[in-house]
C-alpha cells in the first residue's frame, strides 16, 4: 500500500501508544540517568564515557525493535565527539534524513522535590529529567514512526537517522561528520528534524523559522591583584562598571534593543501579518506561560510585537559570569576581573560568523581606562527559514493534526538555535524541511523540571509516519 490514504489511524494510535509505553519511554528512562553533558560543559566528556553511553544504549533499544532492514553504524573522528548513523531502506520513492541529539545541557538548581537531572519520573502526562524534551525522544519518535507505517505495510522513503552528541555545544563537529558521511547520507528529498518547540499541545506546530547565535566570553581585567575597596575604589576603574560600559555599545540597556544594524533584519509585513495568526490562536499565553515573578512584566505589551521580539530580532543574555565570589564570601574587595559570558540569538539571514567578527570588533576595540578586554567567540550558527512546502504534503500534514490533535496545524517560530538546519540547508539547498518537535508550555527544558508530555510526543510521531506516507503520494 501507498500513501496518506491508506492509513488505518485507529490502528496507527494503538500501535505507536503501545511503542512508546511499553518501549521506548522505558528506554528514555535510563537514557535520562546518564549524565551526558554536551562537551561545553565536560572537558573530560571523552574520558567520562557518558557521551558514548547515550550512543550504546539507544542501540541496545534499536536491538529490541527488531525493524526490518535496519543498520545502525556508530562513527568517530578522532578528537570529535561520536555520531550514530541508521539507516531503513525504502519501499516508496524518496530519501529522507531524520536530526536528533543526546547531548545534553547542564543540571541547574530548583527542581521539585523528589525529583532531579538524572532521575526519571513519570508524573501524571509527563516524563521528568533532563534530556526527556531535548532532545532524548527525538530519535525514538523517528524510528516509531516508520515502524507504524511498516506494521501496516505502507510503503516509505528510505530513512537516514543522524544522531549526534554535540548540539547543546553548537555542534561544532558536525560540519566535518557532515563532509565525511556525505556519500552515506544520499541526497535527501525531506530534512525531518525532532527537536523543536510548539505553542501549545493542541495541535501539530511546524517550525518555519529559528534564530542563529553569536556570542562568547566578555573578558575585562584591571589589576593584577584584587585590591581594599576603601582604597582603591575611585582610582582604580571597576572591571564591572567597564563590562557594562561596553554593554552599552550593544544593547540599549532601557528597551534591550540591540544597537548594531547588522544584527537586525527588516520585518516585512508579510511577516507581521503571519506572526498575528500566530497570536490569534496562542494570545497572551506568548507572554504568560514564562514563570515571571508578581509584578514583572514583560518588554512587549502587544502580542505581536512580543512574538517577533521572540524570534525574529536579535537579543543578548548574559548567561554566566567569573571573577565574581558568592555575597556569602565577598569582602570589601575591589575585584581584578569581570568575565560575562554572552549570547546573542541573531535572525534568519543575519551571517553568523561576519556578525562574530563585528562583535568581537565592537566590544575589544578602544576599551575604557584602557582596559585589557579580550572577547573570546564560541562557535557561531546561522538562523534558518524553512522554504514553501508542497501544497499537498502541507495538506496532508494538516489532515493528520486533525486526526490526532483535533486540529489544523500551524506554523511555529522558534527563537532558539539549531545549528544543523543551516548547515543542511547549504549543504542541500533543493531539499524541503519538516521541523518540529515537542517543546511546547512549561516543559523548561535547559531548565529545572525538564520535562516531556507523552500524549504529545506519541501525537507527533502519528504526524511525521504521515510525512512519510505522503513521500509515496509524489
Amino acid at each position: 500500500m501507498s500513501g496518506v490514504e491508506s492509513i488505518d489511524w485507529d490502528q496507527l494510535s494503538e500501535f505507536v501508544d503501545g511503542m512508546w509505553e511499553d518501549s521506548a519511554l522505558p528506554s528514555l528512562s535510563d537514557f535520562i540517568r546518564i549524565p551526558a553533558l554536551s562537551p561545553a560543559f565536560d572537558d573530560d566528556w571523552a574520558a567520562n564515557g557518558h557521551l558514548d553511553a547515550t550512543i550504546d544504549l539507544f542501540i541496545g533499544w534499536l536491538e529490541t525493535i527488531e525493524m526490518e532492514g535496519l543498520k545502525a553504524n556508530v562513527h568517530r573522528l578522532a578528537g570529535r565527539t561520536p555520531l550514530l548513523l541508521c539507516e531503513v531502506p525504502g519501499t516508496g520513492p524518496g530519501e529522507v534524513i531524520f536530526y536528533s541529539h543526546l547531548d545534553k545541557q547542564p543540571e541547574f538548581t530548583g527542581w521539585s522535590e523528589g525529583k532531579g537531572p538524572w532521575t526519571p519520573v513519570r508524573e501524571g502526562e509527563w516524563l521528568y529529567g533532563r534530556g526527556a524534551i531535548d532532545d532524548g525522544y527525538g530519535g525514538y519518535s523517528a524510528m516509531l514512526s516508520v515502524m507504524a507505517l511498516k506494521q501496516q505495510g505502507i510503503a516509505h522513503p528510505t530513512c537516514r537517522f543522524l544522531i549526534e552528541t554535540c548540539e547543546e555545544s553548537g555542534s561544532p563537529d558536525l560540519p566535518f561528520y557532515l563532509e565525511e558521511l556525505k556519500e552515506e547520507l544520499g541526497n535527501p528529498d525531506l530534512v525531518i528534524v525532532l527537536d523543536s518547540g510548539m505553542g501549545d499541545y493542541e495541535r501539530f506546530w511546524i517550525t518555519e523559522s529559528l534564530r542563529g547565535l553569536v556570542g562568547g566570553t566578555l573578558k575585562v581585567a584591571v589589576t593584577s591583584e584584587g585590591v581594599h575597596s576603601g582604597l582603591g575604589s575611585g582610582v582604580i576603574p571597576s572591571s564591572f562598571r567597564i563590562a557594562r560600559l561596553l554593554l552599552s555599545r550593544l544593547e540599549e540597556a532601557e528597551t534591550g534593543e540591540l544597537l548594531p544594524e547588522w544584527l537586525h533584519i527588516e520585518i516585512s509585513d508579510q511577516l507581521r501579518s503571519d506572526a498575528g495568526e500566530i497570536v490569534a490562536v496562542l494570545g497572551d499565553a506568548i507572554v504568560s506561560d514564562f514563570p515571571l515573578l508578581d509584578g514583572v512584566k514583560a518588554q512587549h505589551e502587544d502580542m505581536t510585537d512580543a512574538l517577533l521580539a521572540q524570534n525574529w530580532m536579535p537579543t543578548l543574555s548574559v548567561t554566566g559570569a567569573d571573577g565574581m565570589p558568592p555575597v556569602s564570601a565577598a569582602g570589601n574587595v575591589l575585584r581584578t576581573n569581570t568575565d560575562l559570558k554572552l549570547s546573542v540569538r541573531i535572525p534568519p539571514g543575519v551571517e553568523s560568523v561576519q556578525a562574530s567578527v563585528r562583535l568581537k570588533a565592537l566590544l575589544e576595540d578602544n576599551p575604557p581606562f584602557g582596559a585589557h578586554v579580550e572577547f573570546e567567540l564560541d562557535t557561531p550558527a546561522n538562523g534558518f527559514s524553512a522554504p514553501a512546502m508542497p501544497s499537498a504534503f502541507a495538506e496532508a500534514l494538516n489532515d493528520a493534526s486533525n486526526r490526532t490533535f483535533g486540529n489544523d496545524a500551524m506554523p511555529f517560530y522558534e527563537g532558539g538555535t539549531i545549528p544543523f538546519l543551516a548547515m543542511m540547508q547549504e549543504s542541500y539547498p533543493d531539499a524541503h524541511f519538516l521541523v518540529t518537535g515537542c517543546g511546547g508550555p512549561g516543559n523548561n527544558m535547559h531548565g529545572p523540571d525538564e520535562k516531556l508530555h507523552v500524549p504529545t510526543v506519541k501525537s507527533v510521531t502519528q504526524c511525521v509516519s504521515a510525512a512519510l506516507a505522503a513521500m509515496a503520494d509524489r
